[in-house]
C-alpha cells in the first residue's frame, strides 16, 4: 500500500492536513459521545423508579378492575365500559440531543373518565377507571424515556465505532504514511546531495 504512495512534498502536507482533521474529527465525536454517555446515564437512572412505579399502578388498577368485576354484573361492566367519553391525542415533538433527534410526548384530553351513571356500578370500577388515568400519565412518561434511551445508544455505540477508527486505524495509517514519505524524501535528497558532492568532485579534478 504504502509502495503506491507519491512521495512528493505536497503529498507530504496533503497528508498532514487530514492527519490535523482526523484529530480534530476525533476530538469532536469523543465529546460526543461523552455528552450522549452522561445524557444515557441521567435518563437510565430516571427510568428505573419510573418503570416501578407503572408496574405498580398497572397491579393497582388490575386489581381494582378485578373487585370492580366481583361487585358487579357482567352486563352491567360491559354497559358502564362500552361508551369512551374521554378522548386524548398524542403529539410527538422531536428534539435534539447531542445531534440525535429524540421524541417528546405531549397529551391532549378532553371529557372524563367517569361516564356511566351509579345506579349500576360500584365505587371499585371507578376506582379502577381513576387508577388507569394515574397509569396512563406515567406510561407515557416512561414510552417516552425509553424511545429516547434507545435511540441515543444506537447513537452512542456509532459514535464509539467512529472514534475507534479514527484513533487506532486512520490516524496511526496517516502517520505511517507520513513518516514513509518522509524517509523516502530525506533518502532522495541525500541521494541527491551525494550526486552533487561527486560531481563537484570531478569538475575539482
Amino acid at each position: 500500500m504504502l509502495q503506491n504512495i507519491n512521495t512528493t512534498r505536497m503529498e507530504l502536507l496533503a497528508l498532514r492536513r487530514r492527519v490535523a482533521l482526523a484529530v480534530r474529527g476525533h476530538k469532536l465525536l469523543s465529546e460526543k459521545r461523552d455528552g450522549i454517555s452522561r445524557r444515557l446515564i441521567k435518563i437510565a437512572r430516571a427510568i428505573r423508579p419510573l418503570r416501578k412505579k407503572v408496574e405498580s399502578e398497572l397491579m393497582e388498577t388490575c386489581r381494582r378492575f378485578m373487585l370492580a368485576r366481583a361487585s358487579m354484573e357482567p352486563e352491567h361492566v360491559k354497559a358502564a365500559l362500552e361508551v369512551p367519553a374521554k378522548k386524548f391525542t398524542l403529539a410527538v415533538k422531536l428534539a435534539s440531543v447531542m445531534n440525535v433527534r429524540v421524541p417528546e410526548l405531549t397529551k391532549q384530553i378532553a371529557g372524563e373518565i367517569i361516564c356511566y351513571g351509579y345506579a349500576t356500578t360500584s365505587g371499585e370500577m371507578d376506582v379502577a377507571l381513576l387508577a388507569l388515568e394515574r397509569a396512563f400519565d406515567s406510561l407515557i412518561e416512561l414510552a417516552e424515556k425509553e424511545k429516547q434511551a434507545r435511540l441515543l445508544a444506537v447513537e452512542l455505540q456509532m459514535t464509539r465505532r467512529r472514534v475507534n477508527v479514527l484513533e487506532h486505524v486512520v490516524i496511526p495509517e496517516l502517520h505511517e504514511t507520513i513518516k514513509f514519505i518522509y524517509d523516502k524524501l530525506g533518502e532522495a535528497e541525500r541521494d541527491n546531495t551525494s550526486r552533487l558532492m561527486k560531481i563537484a568532485d570531478i569538475i575539482r579534478a
